[in-house]
């Protein structure tokens, strides 16, 4: 079997080596005239440490520095956090590339082949083209070309990038005393207000990298020359200890770097085909984690174990992404999470300052990943009311049980058309203002129902098969797209069945727009017809409707508005051993899981009365943590950091 690699970065290199072990012809082509060794230095992990050594085969050529204490400092030197973690190693990058140089068949690499795209047979790739006009032929191609991945956007279309709101500046100072000094201890000062750090940590005997992170809205202007690194730096952290400044001297700027952070949303898959991504064309997470090389090294690894057991090409990545994924996800989660606490140190209880590094990354295993026990069948609509006004209830319940529960969303059709319509009384649109005010009253939900008189719906369906589209391209991403259009029409009073409509929640949720459309004249259309059939072979005639399952089994119906108590009750009686994730700690918390939040939402999930919801979210909107939003059925808050993921 021939594999062709495309990028000769950590992860290519590492798979090639593995790969030609098990007796396979490898072909690395890297895009420039040598493999780049640019970049300062990084952490990894000790499990990524521990595969790199099986990598090379001999643990004495591993470089770096052993690292496992960190210290977080303020601008006055002094201490606010200082913890022994687990083991971790600083690493020069042109140390590690010229490691697995060092272990390579040299013939393995071309150079100056910039991918182009792919030649097909029968819908597989059969060669890889290259701008210089080359042509390697192949069995299985490797997608391993960064961040920026050609390979990822031929198989999945233009990537959705995070904004960039943090930027970076690197640089390495020679320097042995400061480096035994400083020696197994990553060292970080924060500022406590602004989103301003400083951290170095040694990676040799005689060197330290340091960064300077940063909030851009920070910048003056765009720094674009390396005087604007050491005029920014030197401005930016003034009022930083003696010791900051001794390293910026000693700096030769001219090896300094700029790193823009950003990521993007987990992808549903990693192949096509017989391509597929590793390393960061797959995934990328912010900085703050330091998780790129590990899980580079992990991919290389898990990838080539599912290729040696699975005789399926197919089969091998599928297991491949669903043995990556959730470890992938967290990393993703953790980099958001520990963005917006540096963004806003300030919303940051003492006790809740997290070491800006991954925690662990999940051990290499054959294994499949074992499937949740419970699952719940959510029959919904999107113009359904009682399932607007449950959301507190969802959204608490989905946050105690995240990783334990699987919620499925089954779309119930309550709205075909108004030709011979007659449902609880309703029989025309005017007469739904009506049922919308006494829901809205009873639950505290907001509710504008003003819709039904200025702009009345025709019918659900083009809503609900919008929704089928939305979960063809990813599931948590379509939960989002079906949050929105609930607010569009429950709290902004708008038609959503106006294809206009649907396509500005499909913009604003980040949903690829014109796959969407398409989804929704073909596929889409029959799965939301399965779902109705679904239901009526349930016999689900009440909209919510909850079908708990357990082991796969139908146990229990809950029909109609529920208490979050009767869910917990039901969860209890047939899974009393279901782990359950600790309550929010801070209210910030909340606008890290959720982009929108009413404010009948916010005072359930922090068991607040009226008064004390006031006084919280006015803090929020005071830090600017988070936005106001006016609309016709009242005010909802939105979370002032984009880059999150959200449950609901």
């Amino acid at each position: 079997m021939k594999i062709v690699i495309i990028g000769g970065g950590v992860a290519g290199m590492a798979f090639s080596i593995i790969m030609q072990k098990k007796g396979h012809d490898v072909v690395v082509n890297e895009k420039g005239g040598s493999i780049p060794l640019g970049g300062n230095a990084f952490m990894m992990h000790e499990e990524g440490v521990s595969v790199l050594a099986e990598i090379l085969g001999n643990q004495a050529l591993i470089p770096g520095n052993f690292i496992d204490t960190f210290i977080l400092k303020r601008p006055d030197d002094s201490e606010a956090m200082h913890s022994k973690m687990e083991a971790w190693q600083c690493i020069k990058r042109m140390d590690l590339i010229n490691a697995l140089l060092s272990v390579i068949d040299k013939n393995t690499i071309q150079y100056n082949r910039n991918f182009s795209h792919f030649i097909y047979d029968r819908g597989k790739a059969i060669a890889a083209v290259f701008e210089n006009g080359e042509v390697e032929v192949g069995d299985i191609f490797i997608g391993a070309d960064g961040c920026n991945s050609q390979v990822r956007q031929l198989l999945f279309g233009e990537t959705n990038f995070t904004k960039v709101e943090v930027q970076e500046i690197l640089g390495v100072v020679k320097n042995p005393e400061l480096a035994k000094k400083l020696n197994g201890v990553f060292t970080k000062y924060q500022h406590p207000e602004k989103g301003i750090s400083f951290g170095c940590i040694p990676f040799s005997e005689n060197e330290v990298i340091w960064f300077n992170q940063f909030d851009v809205s920070l910048t003056p202007k765009p720094l674009t020359t390396k005087k604007d690194f050491q005029r920014f730096t030197k401005t930016i952290l003034k009022d930083f200890p003696a010791l900051v400044h001794n390293i910026l001297d000693a700096t030769d700027f001219s090896q300094s770097y700029l790193w823009n952070t950003k990521d993007f949303d987990a992808l549903t898959t990693f192949h096509s085909e017989n391509i597929v991504l590793i390393g960061d064309a797959a995934h990328i997470s912010l900085p703050f984690t330091s998780a790129g090389t590990t899980n580079a090294l992990f991919d290389a690894k898990q990838l080539a174990l599912e290729i040696e057991k699975n005789f399926e090409l197919n089969n091998a990545f599928i297991s491949f992404y669903n043995s990556r994924i959730e470890s992938i996800k967290d990393h993703i989660n953790l980099g958001r999470k520990l963005k917006a606490s540096f963004l806003y140190p300030m919303m940051n209880a003492k006790n809740e300052i997290e070491i800006p590094l991954i925690k662990t990354a999940v051990k290499i295993t054959p294994e499949k990943r074992t499937e949740n026990k419970l699952e719940i069948i959510y029959f919904t609509d999107p113009i359904c009311s009682t399932c607007w006004t449950i959301q507190p209830q969802l959204r608490r319940l989905k946050h105690n049980y995240r990783d334990s529960l699987n919620i499925k969303y089954v779309m119930g059709g309550l709205l075909p058309s108004w030709k011979n319509f007659d449902r609880g009384g309703i029989q025309k649109p005017s007469d739904v203002v009506g049922h919308w005010n006494d829901v809205s009253m009873e639950s505290g939900m907001p509710i504008n129902s003003s819709v039904w008189l200025n702009e009345p719906l025709d019918s659900s369906y083009p809503s609900s098969i919008a929704f089928k589209a939305a979960e063809m391209q990813n599931t948590d991403r379509a939960i989002i797209f079906l949050r929105r259009l609930n607010e569009l029409v429950f709290m902004e009073s708008k038609n959503i069945s106006n294809i206009e409509v649907i396509k500005k929640a499909a913009i604003e949720t980040g949903l690829n727009v014109p796959k969407l459309l398409n989804d929704i004249k073909n596929d889409a259309a029959r799965f939301f017809y399965e779902d109705l059939e679904y239901a009526k072979k349930l016999g689900v005639d009440i909209l919510p409707t909850f079908l708990f399952k357990v082991n796969g089994i139908d146990t229990q119906f809950l029909y109609g508005a529920q208490t979050y108590q009767s869910f917990e009750k039901t969860i209890l009686k047939y899974a009393p051993h279901l782990p359950k994730s600790p309550p929010m700690a801070i209210p910030l918390d909340i606008f890290s899981e959720y982009p929108s939040i009413t404010k009948h939402e916010f005072k359930y999930l922090t068991d607040s009365n009226d008064k004390i919801a006031d006084k919280l979210l006015d803090d929020l909107l005071r830090f600017g943590m988070i936005k106001k939003q006016n609309t016709p059925a009242g005010s909802i808050f939105l979370s002032n950091t984009k880059n999150r993921t959200f449950l609901f």
